[in-house]
C-alpha cells in the first residue's frame, strides 16, 4: 500500500502478529466450514469445506494473513481479511452466493462448547461511537457524507438508500422504491393538508412524493452533504418543503404524520426511549407514524446488543440493530404508542442489495476516479453482499411498521 492507503486504512495495511491466536482460528475453522456447502481452496491445492466442485469457493489468497485477522479479531477480522485481499471469491462465485451458508448458520457455525467464550470476543461499542446529539453528527458524516456522487453511482434516480418493495419480478427499482415510499405514506395516512414530519431526509424523495400529494411537509437531517442535495431536488421538483439541518431531539412543533425511513438503526439502544417518546410528543392528537426499520429476532438482538463488529467499525459507527420485541418494549415504557401494523420487506431488501452491488461494479471505474480506491472497493462489496446474504436467509429482516396512540388505535 502507499503511505496515503496505509493512513486511510491502518487495520488493512499491517497484518497482526498473533501466531498462538492464528493458530487457534485455523484450528476452529477448519471442523467448522467443513459443515458448511462451500469450498475454502489454497495455492497449495488442500481443499476445506462440505461443498462439491459446483458449490460456491473461498479461494484463501493469503493464509497466514487470513488466519493471523481471523484469530486477532473473529468478528471483525474476516471483513478486513477480505478488504486486504487475504481471501477472494474463486472463479465463477458471487460473494453474496459465498456468504449467504454462514448466514444460514451463524448462530449455530461456532460449535457450542465454545459460544461461552463468546464475552471474551465480543467488544462494546466505543465510547466516541454513541449517539448522543454530538455523536450522531460524527458517525452519520462518517458514512452519509462520504459524497454525494459516491451514492449516485449505484443508487436508482430517486436517490433512496433503503430497502425497496418489489410489485413483481419485472419492477424496475426505481418503480419499486416509489412503492416503497407510497407505502410508508399510506400507513401514515398523508393526504392533501396533512402535517407530515420526516425524520432523516436521506436525498429528499419521500418528502418530494409527500408534498405531491399536497401534504405541508417538514423534513430534518444532520447530513449537511444529503442536505445540498435533497434541497436542489426539491427546486427540481418543484415542491415547497422545509428541510432543517436538525437534530430528531431538537424538533419543535406538532404533526399530523411522522416517518422515518431506516433512520432507528442508527439511534443507539440507549437513545431509542428519547427517540420514541419525542415522535410521541410531537404527534398530534388522532395521528399516525410509519418506520421503516431494520429487524433482527429477539434472541440475536440480545446476543450481540453489546459488541462491537465489521459494520459499526467500517460502515455504521453507533449502529444496532433493534427486534420487533424491543420496539414495542420500548414504546409500552416510554410512550403512549402503540404497533398497529406492519408489513416485512426482508426479501425485497435482498434483491434491492442485489442491484445496488451490480451498478456499482458497472460503474467502479466512474467512483475510482472519484477518489476511493480499491480497498474501498473491496470493503463496500463485502458491505453490500454481506447484507443481501442476511436479509436472503431472514437472519435480518426489515418493517414497515405503522404506530398509533394507544388510546385512539
Amino acid at each position: 500500500m502507499t503511505q496515503l492507503a496505509t493512513a486511510r486504512w491502518p487495520g488493512i495495511a499491517h497484518t497482526p502478529r498473533t501466531p498462538m491466536k492464528a493458530r487457534a482460528a485455523k484450528a476452529i475453522l477448519k471442523p467448522t466450514v467443513n459443515r458448511v456447502p462451500v469450498r475454502l481452496t489454497f495455492a497449495d491445492g488442500t481443499t476445506w469445506g462440505a461443498g462439491g466442485p459446483a458449490s460456491p469457493e473461498m479461494r484463501i489468497v493469503r493464509p497466514k494473513a487470513f488466519f493471523a485477522r481471523l484469530g486477532a479479531d473473529t468478528k471483525i477480522g474476516f471483513g478486513e481479511a477480505y478488504m486486504a485481499g487475504d481471501w477472494t471469491t474463486g472463479e465463477g462465485t458471487d460473494l453474496a452466493e459465498l456468504l449467504t451458508p454462514f448466514a444460514e448458520r451463524l448462530t449455530t457455525i461456532v460449535p457450542e462448547p465454545l459460544q461461552k467464550f463468546r464475552t471474551f470476543v465480543d467488544k462494546k461499542l466505543p465510547h466516541h461511537q454513541r449517539n448522543s446529539v454530538t455523536g450522531s453528527r460524527k458517525n452519520i458524516e462518517a458514512h452519509y457524507d462520504l459524497s454525494n456522487d459516491l451514492f449516485a453511482q449505484f443508487l436508482d434516480p430517486s436517490m433512496s438508500y433503503s430497502a425497496a418493495w418489489f410489485e413483481t419480478a419485472e419492477q424496475d427499482l426505481e418503480a419499486a422504491q416509489m412503492r416503497k415510499i407510497d407505502g410508508i405514506l399510506d400507513q401514515a395516512h398523508v393526504t392533501e393538508g396533512t402535517r407530515v414530519l420526516e425524520i432523516g431526509s436521506g436525498w429528499g424523495a419521500l418528502a418530494i412524493r409527500a408534498a405531491q400529494r399536497g401534504a405541508k411537509v417538514t423534513t430534518i437531517t444532520i447530513s449537511k452533504e444529503q442536505a445540498a442535495l435533497a434541497e436542489q431536488r426539491f427546486a427540481e421538483a418543484g415542491v415547497d418543503v422545509d428541510l432543517q439541518l436538525v437534530d430528531y431531539r431538537e424538533v419543535t412543533g406538532e404533526y399530523d404524520a411522522i416517518v422515518s425511513v431506516e433512520m432507528i438503526e442508527a439511534v443507539g439502544e440507549e437513545y431509542w426511549p428519547t427517540y420514541f417518546s419525542t415522535i410521541d410528543h410531537l404527534l398530534a392528537p388522532g395521528g399516525h407514524v410509519s418506520i421503516q426499520a431494520i429487524t433482527m429476532d429477539h434472541h440475536r438482538y440480545l446476543a450481540t446488543r453489546n459488541s462491537y463488529g465489521w459494520i459499526q467499525k467500517y460502515i455504521f459507527p453507533g449502529g444496532l440493530i433493534p427486534s420487533l420485541d424491543a420496539i414495542d418494549q420500548t414504546l409500552a415504557e416510554h410512550t403512549t404508542l402503540q404497533v398497529t401494523d406492519r408489513r416485512s420487506l426482508g426479501q425485497d431488501y435482498a434483491r434491492t442489495l442485489r442491484q445496488w452491488r451490480e451498478t456499482f461494479h458497472a460503474n467502479w471505474e466512474t467512483i475510482n476516479a472519484q477518489g476511493f480506491d480499491e480497498t474501498f472497493r473491496r470493503m463496500w462489496e463485502f458491505y453490500l453482499a454481506y447484507c443481501e446474504a442476511g436479509f436472503a436467509v431472514g437472519y435480518i429482516d426489515v418493517f414497515q411498521i405503522q404506530m398509533s396512540r394507544t388510546q385512539e388505535a
